[in-house]
C-alpha cells in the first residue's frame, strides 16, 4: 500500500523570471500563489503557480537561474510535465497557444486521452491533457483563461530511464501499481490513481544522462496528507533501498528528498500547512514572502532579486 496519494508539485529550472511569469500566468493562466526564494540558494526566486487557492497537486514551481547554461533532457531526469485541462478544451488551448505565439504545438493521443504537446518559453516539455477525473480545484477568477478551460493541476510526469527494472521495482516497493503500457511507456500510480497521480517510465538505454539547467525538471514532489504519513513514507522509501534525507521544514509544507534508482530527484511533501498560512488568500503571490528564518536578511535578499511585473498578461 502506498502512503503517497499523488503528485504534490513539480519544480523545474527557468531562465529569466519575468518571461517565466508571463508564460505561466499570462499564457497558461495559472495563478502565481507564492513568490519566495529558493531556500537552499536564496539569491534566486522560487515561483509557485497553481489553481486559485494553491491546492497541493496543482502547483508547478520554478527556480529561475538567468545565468545558468541550458539544461539537457536525458536519462535520470523527468523529461515532461503533464497538466490537466477539462474535457473538450484542446481546441480552445490550441487556438490560445497559437495566438500567443507558441510554436511547435502538436496533438497526440496517449492512454486514451487527447494531449497537446509543447515547450514553454525556456524549453520545458509540457503536455496539456484532457481529463474528466475529479480534482481539488478552485478557479482563478483574476486570470486570463475562462474557468471552464483553466489548467486543473498536475496530471503526470514522464521519466527516461537507462534501465527500467530498478525504478519499476522501487516504485512497486513503495506501493505504486502498474496501470497500463503503451508505445514503450509504462504507467504507474500510487493509491487510487487517476489524473494527478501518474508517472510514465520509458527505458532509453542509448540516451545520454540529462543535465540540469533552464528547460528541464529539477525534482518531482509526491504528496502525503500529514507529518505522520510523511515519516511512514520515509521509512518505506528507506526500506526500498533509497537514502532519504531527514524531514526539512519548508514552512508551507515539510519535505523529504531522495533519488530513485534511475537518478531522478524525488521529494515527499505534506499537504499542509499551505500557502495561505502567511498571506491572505486573496493576495497570494503579490509580494515577496520569506520563511521566518530569512526575514532578518530580507533587505539583502530583495536587493539581489530582479523586479517582477505582475500586471503583464
Amino acid at each position: 500500500m502506498s502512503l503517497i496519494t499523488g503528485l504534490h508539485h513539480v519544480t523545474a529550472i527557468a531562465a529569466d523570471p519575468q518571461a517565466n511569469l508571463d508564460f505561466y500566468s499570462g499564457v497558461l493562466g495559472m495563478r502565481l500563489v507564492k513568490r519566495t526564494v529558493n531556500q537552499d540558494v536564496p539569491d534566486t526566486y522560487h515561483l509557485f503557480y497553481a489553481d486559485g487557492e494553491g491546492h497541493p497537486g496543482t502547483d508547478l514551481t520554478f527556480f529561475p537561474w538567468r545565468d545558468m547554461s541550458p539544461g539537457r533532457n536525458g536519462t535520470g531526469l523527468a523529461t515532461e510535465v503533464g497538466v490537466a485541462v477539462p474535457l473538450e478544451s484542446l481546441d480552445y488551448w490550441s487556438e490560445r497557444l497559437s495566438r500567443s505565439g507558441v510554436a511547435g504545438v502538436r496533438e497526440e493521443a496517449r492512454f486514451g486521452e487527447r494531449a497537446l504537446l509543447l515547450a514553454d518559453v525556456h524549453g520545458l516539455q509540457l503536455s496539456l491533457v484532457e481529463t474528466g477525473d475529479e480534482r481539488e480545484f478552485t478557479p482563478w477568477t483574476g486570470g486570463p483563461v475562462p474557468a471552464r478551460h483553466q489548467v486543473r493541476g498536475l496530471h503526470s510526469v514522464r521519466l527516461w530511464q537507462r534501465q527500467l527494472a530498478p525504478t519499476e521495482n522501487f516504485l512497486r516497493a513503495i506501493g505504486f501499481a502498474p496501470v497500463a503500457e503503451e508505445a514503450g511507456w509504462h504507467r504507474f500510480s500510487p493509491g487510487a490513481g487517476g489524473s494527478g497521480a501518474l508517472v510514465d517510465l520509458r527505458e532509453m538505454p542509448s540516451e545520454p544522462r540529462g543535465k540540469w539547467g533552464p528547460g528541464v525538471v529539477h525534482h518531482v514532489a509526491w504528496r502525503v496528507p500529514d507529518d505522520r504519513a510523511e515519516l511512514a513514507a520515509r521509512a518505506q522509501v528507506a526500506s526500498a533501498g533509497a537514502q532519504p534525507t531527514e524531514v526539512i521544514d519548508r514552512f508551507w509544507f515539510r519535505s523529504v528528498y531522495f533519488r530513485e534508482p534511475g537518478g531522478v530527484l524525488f521529494e515527499i511533501a505534506t499537504d499542509g500547512p499551505g500557502f495561505a498560512v502567511d498571506e491572505p488568500a486573496e493576495s497570494l503571490g503579490e509580494r515577496l514572502v520569506l520563511p521566518p528564518w530569512f526575514e532578518e536578511s530580507r533587505e539583502q535578499i530583495e536587493r539581489g532579486l530582479p523586479p517582477l511585473n505582475l500586471t503583464r498578461k
